[in-house]
């Protein structure tokens, strides 16, 4: 008998503890060594990074062989099911190596039109945001419950994070400034768990740049269930990356854009 086919959101959480369950063992532990992928600057990948992404992509190879793959770590699979699954194994690795909880699993499925599902994982602290077909939610210490953005009408209400406060170019930076200088409070080095406080209605924006689309998809996914706005700094698609902002609502959108946008 033919074993019955997993459904994709079911293939997607299984990713997920394969990932958690290669990462782990080396979280928090002395001697962890990270190699440098840049010849100027630092960009770390370490074992774990790239033992998770063998682990999901061993699952992919089995249980969706007909799919494409996107991953940080091995690069692109070619597939003929006009579908990919994108994977960041350890997104923070900065903050992975630093200690910090602030890093998490990415793994998106998308099609023609941008990314379909989502999940974030923070295997350590057992959190895992799911955003698919409409719905967003997380599991957790706490149990289940739903996801939402929230409804903060104006900038000078807003809590506003980023990973870097150097954001990318002179001129970004500047641009992400012009909105620092306006909201409420801003923080810096959350990686990707700041996109999961953004859906979980914690927070109301996320300001980056540099980013590529292993890094975004799985948010996207993510936010856009739980009801909020994920768009380049010109307002447009932002599945491949590079500038990005992403908003609890329409209104603190539309805000964050025209400073974005605009003449500084």
């Amino acid at each position: 008998m033919t074993a019955a086919r997993l459904t994709d959101l079911d293939l997607a959480h299984l990713l997920a503890d394969a990932a958690g369950k290669a990462i782990l063992p080396y979280f928090r532990q002395a001697g962890l060594i990270a190699d440098n992928k840049l010849a100027k600057g630092f960009d770390p990948v370490t074992a774990a990074d790239r033992a998770a992404e063998e682990a999901m992509r061993a699952l992919l190879a089995r249980h969706r062989p007909e799919d494409g793959i996107f991953g940080e770590e091995f690069g692109a699979t070619p597939g003929r099911s006009g579908r990919r699954w994108v994977l960041d194994p350890i997104d923070g690795t900065r903050g992975f190596l630093s200690g910090t909880p602030t890093w998490g699993v990415l793994i998106a499925l998308c099609g023609a039109s941008g990314p379909e599902l989502g999940i974030i994982d923070q295997p350590y602290t057992g959190e895992r945001f799911v955003g698919a077909a409409g719905s967003a939610w997380m599991t957790g210490p706490a149990g289940r419950a739903a996801l939402a953005t929230r409804s903060t009408p104006a900038l000078d209400q807003a809590i506003l994070f980023t990973t870097f406060p150097e954001i990318g170019t002179p001129d970004e930076r500047t641009r992400f400034e012009a909105v620092r200088d306006r909201v409420r409070l801003t923080r810096y080095g959350m990686d990707c768990y700041a996109y999961a406080l953004l859906a979980a209605g914690q927070i109301d924006l996320v300001i980056e740049a540099g980013l590529n689309a292993y890094d975004i998809q799985a948010p996207i996914a993510v936010i856009e269930a739980a009801g909020g706005l994920v768009t380049d700094w010109q307002g447009g698609p932002a599945h491949d990356g590079g500038r990005v902002l992403a908003a609890a609502n329409a209104d603190l959108h539309a805000a964050a854009l025209g400073l974005l946008a605009g003449s500084v």
